[in-house]
Protein backbone atom coordinates (compact mmCIF):
# COMPACT_ATOMS: atom_id res chain seq x y z
CA UNK A 1 0.00 0.00 0.00
CA UNK A 2 2.47 2.26 0.79
CA UNK A 3 4.28 1.74 -2.77
CA UNK A 4 0.81 2.87 -4.05
CA UNK A 5 1.14 5.82 -1.91
CA UNK A 6 4.31 7.04 -3.68
CA UNK A 7 3.55 6.00 -7.43
CA UNK A 8 0.17 8.61 -6.62
CA UNK A 9 2.67 10.97 -5.14
CA UNK A 10 5.42 11.18 -7.61
CA UNK A 11 2.14 11.01 -10.36
CA UNK A 12 0.44 14.52 -8.83
CA UNK A 13 4.03 15.82 -8.49
CA UNK A 14 4.48 15.65 -11.83
CA UNK A 15 1.01 16.78 -13.22
CA UNK A 16 1.06 19.77 -11.11
CA UNK A 17 4.69 20.58 -12.58
CA UNK A 18 3.12 20.23 -15.69
CA UNK A 19 0.00 22.66 -15.18
CA UNK A 20 -2.69 19.90 -14.23
CA UNK A 21 -3.00 21.36 -10.60
CA UNK A 22 -6.35 20.24 -9.99
CA UNK A 23 -5.56 16.30 -10.65
CA UNK A 24 -2.14 16.14 -9.21
CA UNK A 25 -3.89 17.85 -6.16
CA UNK A 26 -6.06 14.77 -6.18
CA UNK A 27 -3.50 12.18 -6.89
CA UNK A 28 -1.79 14.41 -4.02
CA UNK A 29 -5.00 13.59 -1.55
CA UNK A 30 -4.94 10.15 -2.96
CA UNK A 31 -1.54 9.52 -1.75
CA UNK A 32 -2.06 10.57 1.64
CA UNK A 33 -5.03 8.94 2.40
CA UNK A 34 -3.12 5.69 1.23
CA UNK A 35 -0.16 6.83 3.54
CA UNK A 36 -2.37 7.28 6.82
CA UNK A 37 -3.87 3.83 6.19
CA UNK A 38 -0.95 1.73 5.77
CA UNK A 39 0.16 3.54 8.80
CA UNK A 40 -2.53 2.60 10.46
CA UNK A 41 -2.51 -1.07 9.35
CA UNK A 42 1.17 -1.01 10.49
CA UNK A 43 0.28 0.03 13.87
CA UNK A 44 -2.18 -2.43 14.48
CA UNK A 45 0.08 -5.28 12.52
CA UNK A 46 2.78 -4.13 15.48
CA UNK A 47 0.34 -4.15 18.14
CA UNK A 48 -1.04 -7.40 17.52
CA UNK A 49 2.62 -8.87 16.92
CA UNK A 50 3.59 -7.90 20.10
CA UNK A 51 0.62 -9.60 21.74
CA UNK A 52 1.36 -12.59 19.88
CA UNK A 53 5.08 -12.84 20.84
CA UNK A 54 4.46 -12.65 24.46
CA UNK A 55 1.61 -15.85 24.03
CA UNK A 56 4.38 -17.49 22.88
CA UNK A 57 6.97 -16.55 25.45
CA UNK A 58 4.81 -17.30 28.20
CA UNK A 59 3.46 -20.89 26.95
CA UNK A 60 6.96 -21.90 26.31
CA UNK A 61 7.87 -20.97 29.99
Amino acid sequence: MLRWAIIFLVAGLVLAALGFGGIGGAFVGIAKILFFIAIAVFVVLLVLGLMAGRGVKNAID
